[in-house]
């Protein structure tokens, strides 16, 4: 039977709330006065969130807000709070219906910590970019303050932060498996991924004095079971608790096989009858030959209750076949389990994996002491026409009027740096179908973009032309968390509703898979003919191996939108790496720089590519990097910043630094099965990866030469053109200039950094990590990829800044010259309206 997409209501069918006779508010309201001013006694949904207000379609509790207000609730925001008590959230009063609480854009851990676990000085969401203006661990903090200020209030989380803990995970700060933030916040629901289906529908059920404890059905949500909860009755529960169970075992799908090799395996199509496209994890354990026949197995239903099940059983083949997916639990190794088991916490980052496909995924189900904690499957993509209806609201797109100078204006000592970065982009897309293991993008937005019409975007190009002050007529990007899979897709709904591969582009692009960009160029030539736009820059990461099937698209990006230098992430150039990060090889990188450079040369323009690498990613060896780091030299690119990777929390490369194990190879308890994955632990290790990505810097060295001789390369040392490191030692102090200035090292900090002290190493800037400011919308806030920060930013040989010159952020570019000081390169390249 072919597998039809599921629907969904759309979000601008329900009947708007009472409240909506009060209209819009130019600002949702963040104190009495401003609700007093709206003519509001109370609001009926009080927003928590760890960032600053800022009214615009890039940051998620904005969206939110909007999407709630044009539901017809009165919807208040209460901004970074004072968390060390319970008044400042009584700020709006009780909330009518419900809190909705968030860390913010970014996960508040990753916000506030580097990869070395090194406390930051500045919070990009906040005014004046300060830090310290949210606790660690935002979301369970608050969510405790609420329910101190107002206990009988139901509370419902969101965003990234609660999105990545839905389940229970591993926590890199703490070093160890934390249980759900569902269970130590005591929230009554969790709402992950894209949450603006589910939070409208929740918002109107709770608006009819539903229970919120009855509200157990909607996608894209997650909540806490008693045992024995009649609720559960009827749900067929599949028992994957455990690894190497005897009995009937569904194969999973092999991310290595190559696109014919998987339609060869498939019966010659990636699309496959129902019962077939299973991937199922380990039925419950069967006594030897009973999945031979018709039979009765002991399995569980719903809420822990025990029942003896029939199990359903084909005629043609007799096989077992598996009951309906929308009644189907998988039941997943406990809390208890996968805390001191990380061969069973792999095995359900394995499963939660390959159930994410919002066409056949079923429901989870995780034991957490006396409760269970139920995961339901992932919210229905919203349709173009709802993602107009979302970005076509009536934003300020500004901060709110509290965080303006004396002047009314919000670019001096209170500037918020990731509106400024945002300020004059335009968001087109969600998601993404690349599944990189390092990304949290895809566990959160989900693999199936969702994209906007041309004319809505546009229309936003206007606004922002005719509305935001300071817009020069540069538009900084047109993007999302990719630059070019808008409009991208499956060709076959069918087929996309059954696919269960982790990522639509490795080992290798799909053949079912849309790569025709002529969606994004079309939108291109109209937004630059638009009066009063002078310049389109794309500021979004490219994919670059989908941009290869389109030269048409390349032609057009380097002829148009390039601003001198353009930056792609190929992360490594090693196949042991790129096999656990699920990136394809170098060389597709070499055919896109080769038709970079031709079309550059046609357009008469002297450009150049910025390449993204993570260091000490799971899988990397030391001779990896070696290999990377003679790959730089002799391509001519030296490294300005570089963060190790980053492991966030539910990611697959996550669960490969926890286990030592690789989930897309399949676990199993038997040393010759699955795969051994190498794990890049210990602050030497971590710093001779960095080290050889920036092998020029002299205070590396030492620490390079060493490694160079118990690798056996010691012909790698010195002096010419050939050579790695030279011989000599040059007297350093050990210090490093950041783009991000307070996170510097001081000079004679340090004298050598091959001289470990025992602490985590000073770790350079972030740049990208977890989440570039801005690419946020959905949900109550924006994922990243955490491991998206763990990049170099490395300029072409003989493009170095002369000395004195900063190089900036997010770029690795020299800034353009201000004429504060003399000797300051000129132009080189920094990016307009960046």
């Amino acid at each position: 039977m072919t597998q039809l997409p599921p629907t969904a209501k759309p979000i601008t069918s329900w009947r708007p709330y009472w409240a909506k006779r009060f209209g819009t508010a130019k600002f949702l309201p963040t104190s009495r006065e401003e609700m007093d001013a709206l003519g509001w006694d109370s609001c009926d949904v009080v927003l928590v969130t760890g960032d600053a207000y800022v009214d615009h379609p890039s940051f998620g509790m904005a969206v939110i807000g909007r999407v709630l207000e044009a539901q017809g609730f009165r919807v208040g925001i209460i901004a970074q709070p004072d968390w060390h008590s319970a008044e400042p959230f009584k700020a709006l009063g009780k909330p009518n219906l419900f809190w909705g609480v968030t860390a913010g854009n970014m996960d508040s851990m990753i916000n506030r910590y580097t990869a070395d676990r090194k406390i930051r000085s500045d919070d990009a969401y906040t005014p004046g970019g300060a830090g310290g203006s949210r606790p660690d661990r935002a979301c369970l903090v608050y969510a405790q303050r609420c329910r101190e200020a107002f206990p009988d209030v139901p509370l419902v989380i969101g965003g990234i932060e609660a999105s990545l803990r839905r389940i229970a995970h591993y926590d890199y700060w703490q070093d160890k498996v934390r249980r759900s933030i569902l269970v130590d916040s005591k929230a009554d629901l969790l709402l992950y991924g894209n949450a603006e289906r589910a939070l409208v529908e929740v918002a109107h059920r709770l608006g009819r004095r539903e229970a919120v404890e009855k509200i157990t059905d909607v996608r894209g949500t997650a909540f806490m079971r008693r045992s024995h909860d009649p609720s559960a009755e009827g749900w067929f529960e599949l028992n994957s608790s455990e690894v190497d169970l005897p009995g009937r075992i569904d194969e999973h799908i092999n991310p290595y096989l190559t696109t014919g090799e998987q339609a060869q395996a498939q019966g010659g199509s990636c699309a496959k009858e129902e019962q077939d496209s299973v991937r199922a994890e380990p039925v419950e354990a069967l006594s030897p030959g009973q999945a031979a026949g018709p039979s009765t197995s002991s399995a569980r239903t719903g809420g822990g209750v025990e029942a003896v099940v029939a199990m359903p059983v084909s005629r043609k083949s007799g096989r077992i076949a598996m009951p309906a997916r929308e009644r189907t639990v998988i039941r997943l190794p406990s809390y208890e389990q996968v805390k001191s088991d990380p061969v069973l916490y792999a095995h359900a980052n394995r499963v939660l994996h390959l159930e994410t496909n919002p066409g056949n995924a079923r429901a989870l189900v995780q034991r957490h002491g006396e409760r269970d904690l139920w995961i339901n499957p992932p919210p229905i993509p919203l349709t173009t026409a709802e993602m107009d209806h979302v970005f076509d609201l009536p934003y300020a797109r500004s901060p709110h009027p509290r965080y303006a100078d004396g002047d009314g204006r919000h670019d001096g000592a209170t500037k918020i740096p990731a509106w400024e970065m945002i300020r004059f982009s335009v968001n087109i897309m969600r998601g993404c179908f690349g599944g990189c293991t390092f990304c949290s993008i895809t566990e959160h937005e989900g693999r199936i973009i969702q994209s906007r019409s041309e004319d809505s975007v546009i229309r936003e190009i206007e606004e922002m032309r005719d509305k935001v002050t300071g817009f020069t007529g540069v538009v900084s990007d047109l993007g999302g968390p990719t630059a070019n899979m808008y409009r991208l897709g499956c060709r076959s709904p069918q087929i996309e509703a059954a696919c269960r591969k982790p990522s639509c582009v490795y080992p290798d692009v799909c053949q079912n898979l849309r790569t025709d960009h002529s969606h994004l160029i079309k939108m291109y030539r109209r937004a630059r003919a638009l009066p009063g736009v002078k310049k389109i820059l794309i500021g979004s990461g490219l994919r670059y191996d989908l941009a290869v099937k389109s030269p048409e698209y390349i032609k057009e990006l380097v002829t148009h939108h390039v601003g001198g230098y353009l930056k792609i992430a190929p992360e490594h150039t090693e196949g042991g790496p790129l096999s656990k990060m699920m990136k394809p090889g170098i060389g597709t990188y070499d055919r896109f720089k080769q038709l970079f450079e031709q079309f550059s040369a046609e357009a008469g323009k002297q450009q150049f590519l910025i390449p993204y690498f993570i260091a000490a990613h799971p899988g990397t060896s030391d001779e990896d990097m070696m290999n990377l780091a003679l790959w730089l030299k002799r391509n001519g690119f030296r490294a300005d910043q570089v963060q190790t990777f980053y492991p966030s929390p539910m990611a697959t490369a996550t669960a490969m630094y926890h286990s030592g194990l690789n989930p897309l190879k399949g676990i199993s308890r038997d040393p010759a099965k699955g795969e051994k994955v190498d794990i890049v632990r210990g602050e030497r290790r971590r710093r001779l990866h960095k080290a050889f990505l920036r092998y020029h810097d002299p205070n590396n060295w030492p620490l390079l030469r060493d490694a160079l001789k118990e690798l056996g390369r010691a012909d790698l040392i010195g002096n010419g053109k050939h050579h790695l490191i030279p011989t000599f030692q040059p007297a350093t102090d050990g210090a490093y200039q950041s783009a991000r200035r307070k996170n510097s090292t001081v000079a004679g900090a340090r004298t050598s950094v091959a001289k470990p002290t025992g602490k985590a190493a000073a770790a350079p800037p972030v740049g990208k990590a977890a989440a570039a400011p801005g690419k946020a919308a959905p949900g109550f806030g924006k994922p990243a990829g955490p491991g998206k920060g763990a990049v170099s930013y490395a300029k072409p040989a003989g493009q170095a800044p002369r000395r004195g010159t900063l190089l900036t952020q997010h770029t690795g570019l020299p800034p353009r010259d201000s004429g504060a000081r003399a000797g300051v390169a000129k132009g080189t390249g920094g990016r307009k309206g960046r």
